[in-house]
């Protein structure tokens, strides 16, 4: 029987998603240092960095029920990080350099790109965690919908095959000089049964294609990133510029939390259904999670570890401290 992957560890189970406000040095010291994350995730990056443009690349926030309260959603047209993904390795190995000792508290490192980048990507960073005093995940970002004419590959079971290939060949051949790291796909939102099973097809011929026609490679699933194709406007006019048209982009906070909810659960069910090779794979839940309540649904609907990014844009770090103390309190109840 082919050997299970590594866990993903997250202690306590919260972390921020990879998001805008991930994205330098400055906030990844942020987060880490926070107390109450288990884990933290870069912005998503590529080897080469994206092409990033002010004039179109943008994000807002807004009241999703435009009844005149705070904020609780947000709309980007972002594609990914600037930045490459070996400045985040930098990045991370300061961060390292910094610590007084060794921790199980560690980075998800997200990344992209075409298949054979990914192979690439994992070697680089299965390389740098060996000189960390913390361990290292990678997560395969395969869900952004703002990027013209390059549908998320999460919907086809044809490059989510091309991908898991890549990853397995990267952990072949990367031999027992390289500790192997927990490795999993963030998934764009399903909002029907055929998107499911292509999925779940692709996760079943991976593990058939292992060297034992043993256990998927993944360790866990991100679910998910933001819907896309969504507009949001203002009294005043629209609230972004995108690639794709004034005022589209991916939608996050409020609306996407009862779908989010739902992509968790499922997958969560479908993955058990096939317990032998997909039942170790974790769900890291994210979508919509402003505050203790919506981390208690994340993890009732069976999620891990749970994400927040747009509650990261609009209260800032101080949100994880907002939950673990609400989690505290209501515990403490019982």
């Amino acid at each position: 029987m082919e050997e299970v992957p590594p866990p993903l560890e997250i202690n306590p189970p919260l972390l921020n998603a990879a998001c805008p406000w991930a994205t330098t040095l400055e906030d990844l010291r942020r987060l880490y240092a926070c107390p109450w994350t288990g884990a933290v995730t870069t912005r998503t990056s590529l080897l080469h960095g994206f092409d990033h443009d002010p004039a179109k690349h943008q994000y807002a926030f807004f009241d999703a029920g435009q009844t005149g309260l705070p904020p609780n959603a947000s709309i980007n047209s972002f594609g990914y990080s600037p930045l490459t993904l070996e400045t985040y390795l930098g990045f991370i190995k300061t961060i390292s350099d910094e610590q007084p000792a060794r921790s199980s508290k560690g980075f998800i490192v997200s990344v992209t790109g075409d298949p054979e980048d990914i192979e690439r990507c994992y070697k680089l960073i299965a390389t740098a965690a060996q000189d960390l005093k913390f361990p290292l995940a990678m997560e395969i970002n395969l869900s952004c919908p703002n990027i013209p004419n390059r549908p998320p590959p999460a919907y086809s079971q044809d490059l989510l095959s091309a991908y898991l290939f890549s990853l397995q060949r990267a952990i072949a051949t990367g031999g027992v000089s390289l500790t192997r790291i927990p490795v999993g796909l963030k998934t764009p939102p399903y909002t029907h049964a055929t998107e499911y099973q292509t999925l779940i097809a692709a996760l079943e011929q991976a593990a058939a294609n292992t060297t034992s026609g043993g256990v998927c490679s993944l360790s866990f699933i991100t679910a998910t990133n933001t819907l896309g194709m969504c507009l949001a406007v203002a009294d005043d006019g629209d609230l972004l510029s995108s690639p794709v048209g004034p005022g589209f982009g991916g939608v996050a906070g409020a609306p996407l939390h009862p779908l989010a909810l739902g992509n968790v659960a499922m997958l969560r069910r479908l993955l058990d259904s096939n317990a032998a090779k997909l039942g170790h794979i974790r769900v890291v839940g994210v979508g919509g999670v402003l505050d203790e309540e919506g981390f208690r649904r994340m993890r009732r609907a069976g999620a891990h570890a749970v994400a927040v990014a747009t509650g990261l844009g609009l209260k800032g770090v101080g949100i994880f401290e907002e939950i673990g103390r609400g989690t505290e309190r209501r515990q403490s109840q019982i």
